[in-house]
């Protein structure tokens, strides 16, 4: 049974309120992911839905998933071109020294056999840009919107630690690991332009670790 919540459905789309924990793709060593529920969310439809983008298996909140091919080419082209608009939040370590900023820091992967694989800060990685604003402080920790540009793997969590200093809360690999049982990182919204139709967009609530914290919107 589906055990997250549909934040927008037409005939086209669906935002999906993704838990925490849940991978897009099958586990190599095995467990529950998103395809098991592909087949529940045609909800009547032909073909079950396709995700359009990535989140991490630790990051919640909002996902689109498109109900046909021509619209996940329509969506493809839309994030090619950098006209979605994506809001995260996320939790990181310690007090930011500025109100709000932009981060523009390219990004490469490396990887080794002892560490495994990882994104860095390198000038002759690929382009990435993520503003960002501090939404509020707590206990020695800040909440801050996130608004990314780029589509890079790992980009927000990288540009926490390099272009802001400070981890996000719970990162196993660009932070300590501590603070939470995972990476604070929440898709908030999300915001897809359609031609001679509404736009596909959604807002997902702020999780139950972000209050625990004493984050609330």
């Amino acid at each position: 049974m589906i055990d997250f919540s549909i934040l927008f459905e037409d005939g086209e789309a669906l935002v999906i309120d993704k838990p925490a924990g849940l991978p897009l793709d099958r586990p190599r060593a095995g467990g529950v992911s998103l395809e098991d529920y592909l087949d529940e969310l045609r909800f009547g439809f032909q073909r079950p839905p396709v995700p359009v983008h990535r989140l991490d298996r630790d990051t919640s909140g909002c996902l689109l998933l498109a109900r046909n091919p021509k619209a996940l080419k329509r969506f493809n082209a839309a994030f090619e071109a950098r006209s979605v608009t994506k809001v995260y939040l996320g939790v990181v370590q310690g007090a930011l020294g500025a109100a709000e900023g932009t981060i523009d820091l390219a990004l490469s992967k490396i990887s080794s056999e002892a560490e495994g694989w990882r994104m860095i800060a390198a000038k002759k990685g690929k382009p990435a840009r993520t503003h960002w604003k501090v939404l509020s402080e707590n206990n020695g920790l800040s909440l801050v919107e996130f608004r990314p540009e780029t589509g890079r793997t790992h980009q927000i969590r990288v540009h926490a630690l390099t272009g802001l200093g400070h981890a996000l809360v719970g990162d196993p690999i660009y932070g300590d690991g501590t603070g939470a049982a995972r990476t604070l990182l929440h898709a908030r919204a999300i915001e897809v332009p359609r031609d001679g139709k509404p736009p596909v967009a959604a807002e997902s609530p702020i999780p139950e670790d972000f209050q625990d914290l004493g984050f609330t919107l």
